[in-house]
């Protein structure tokens, strides 16, 4: 069984920055592709930014240039570097192991204007 906990969230002003990360239990995430999503208040949650074995990455449209996902396989942990943060960035951010479709409970991020 995979267990993700999420940690790094915060309130931030727009502009600023914060790095969150996913510790992964039961898996080695060195070989597996690991994502972020984020739900915003009465919003579906979307895909925010992925990274596949061999570190190739994938990122949304409305991140992309700002997020950078990367991952620590000495701590088994993945980070999301989030820089010029913008108040619709706002939202709670879910840790996700693709193959097992684990999700963690997810870190609050409100970037205020």
């Amino acid at each position: 069984q995979v267990r993700l906990v999420e940690s790094g969230g915060g309130l931030v002003q727009a502009g600023g920055s914060l790095r969150l990360s996913c510790a992964a239990s039961g898996s080695i995430i060195s070989i597996s592709t690991m994502e972020w999503y984020r739900q915003a208040p009465g919003k579906q949650r979307e895909f925010v930014a992925r990274i596949i074995s061999g570190d190739s990455t994938n990122y949304a449209d409305s991140v992309k240039g700002r997020f950078t996902i990367s991952r620590d396989n000495a701590k088994n942990t993945v980070h999301l570097q989030m820089n010029s943060l913008k108040p619709e960035d706002t939202a709670v951010y879910y840790c996700r192991h693709s193959i097992s479709n684990s999700w963690g409970r997810g870190t609050q991020v409100t970037v205020s204007s």
